[in-house]
């Protein structure tokens, strides 16, 4: 109130710590408590007051107490803030795992262009980033007051880690979601032939988790010929079940899915071709996920019109003046332009190598290939062996080469520093 009342200082932490703390723990939460509510004791059940200075901890609240929630200038600038914390996440150790770069999340959700009315869904959503991007999308289309609640209810997420479910939450309530439709659990906890068509949706985009592994009553929700020990395959597994007729997807996966042919992997590339159109698969230049991962990932488009036709490959080169993608210089979304370019306009691009950098190939060359998706990749470096009297001669002419080199530039500057003097 400004009175000159308010706690600060000792009675200040003695109120946070032995009644503020412990109430907002002991929160009573029943089935039908709304989210936005429920979440103020998911956040606050494992959190403790670390800061000793009563004085400082008053002046952090009159700070906070300056924002005003109510104004949708404040709300969009602390949305803008919050996204930033978020994005510090992805070098934050064990944490990058939660945040996939917000111009890959961007990309797929403009590519799979969600309208209102659709049922939108991360089925292991982390922070929220792909739901945020299609909610983004999901904006400029609200024109009345049923837009409004399309909207408030077009996105559901579910995470199984407890620090960012708390993080997607708040994501979405900062973008104007009433009463946000993320679940804190596992999706792969349930049986994949028990969903019904009111478990599906009608778009599906995800960054799923991989490199990890399930407990093998995990596997068992899932038909034998697709139960992998690898997290990712299960969750491709699962979209398959939960995406409607005419559905479409976009879901980042590792080189291991492209390349691998252990029974699941090769069960589920003959499932998508058989019973789904794989029309794209997008090779993404390494390092996106740098410092978290240096995995070389890939996404994949497909959609639940009809079996497979074709699939086009294509390979986004690493942007001109960048060798690698790093926190200081992340992939930005005006470097999916050329593959914007290329979408409407399908061609076979070839290398001076003789490499695709893009091609297409029918269900029956994948076959002949043995079902390697590994097509239209990235060039390798080849070490070029010479027999050792070669190798030491080639070594000798390059030496004496930069040693004339070093000697120029020396001169230089000597002639420089005399002309000074």
């Amino acid at each position: 109130n400004k009175d000159g009342k308010a706690l600060t200082g000792d009675e200040l932490l003695t109120f946070v710590n032995n009644k503020l703390l412990p109430t907002l723990k002991e929160i009573t939460v029943t089935p039908d408590t709304p989210i936005s509510k429920a979440i103020v004791k998911d956040a606050f059940i494992d959190t403790n007051n670390y800061m000793k200075n009563g004085v400082l901890l008053r002046q952090v609240v009159n700070v906070v107490d300056e924002v005003d929630f109510t104004d949708p200038k404040d709300r969009h600038l602390f949305g803008d803030i919050y996204e930033s914390i978020l994005k510090e996440l992805q070098s934050a150790g064990s944490s990058g795992e939660f945040y996939t770069p917000r111009a890959l999340t961007d990309f797929i959700a403009e590519t799979l262009k969600p309208k209102l009315g659709e049922k939108i869904a991360d089925l292991a959503c982390g922070t929220g980033g792909f739901l945020v991007s299609s909610l983004n999308i999901l904006k400029n289309q609200v024109k009345t007051v049923e837009d409004r609640q399309k909207y408030n209810d077009a996105v559901f997420g579910i995470e199984k880690k407890g620090q960012p479910y708390i993080l997607a939450v708040t994501n979405l309530l900062l973008h104007d979601v009433d009463n946000p439709d993320i679940i804190h659990g596992n999706s792969l906890e349930k049986k994949v032939t028990e969903y019904t068509d009111d478990d599906k949706f009608d778009v599906i985009m995800m960054n799923p988790p991989f490199g990890g592994s399930e407990l093998p009553i995990i596997k068992q929700n899932f038909p034998t010929d697709l139960q992998s020990s690898e997290t990712a395959d299960l969750f491709l597994a699962l979209i398959m079940y939960r995406i409607k007729d005419n559905g479409r997807v976009g879901v980042i996966l590792p080189d291991g899915f492209l390349f691998g042919n252990d029974g699941a992997k090769l069960n589920i590339k003959k499932r998508m071709l058989k019973d789904f159109n794989l029309h794209t698969i997008i090779r993404l230049p390494g390092s996106i996920f740098n410092p978290y991962t240096s995995i070389d990932t890939n996404i994949l488009f497909f959609d639940k019109k009809g079996s497979t036709k074709q699939t086009w490959f294509y390979r986004l080169d690493m942007p001109e003046g960048y060798k690698h993608f790093s926190k200081t210089r992340p992939m930005k979304l005006e470097h999916f332009k050329p593959v914007r370019d290329w979408w409407n306009d399908r061609h076979e691009i070839q290398d001076e190598d003789g490499n695709y950098k893009s091609k297409a190939y029918t269900p029956e060359e994948l076959a002949d290939n043995d079902y390697n998706f590994d097509l239209c990749g990235f060039p390798t470096e080849t070490e070029e062996v010479l027999p050792p009297m070669e190798l030491m001669d080639k070594y000798t002419k390059e030496r004496a080469n930069l040693n004339a080199q070093i000697d120029k530039t020396l001169a230089a500057v000597k002639k420089l520093l005399e002309e000074d003097d």
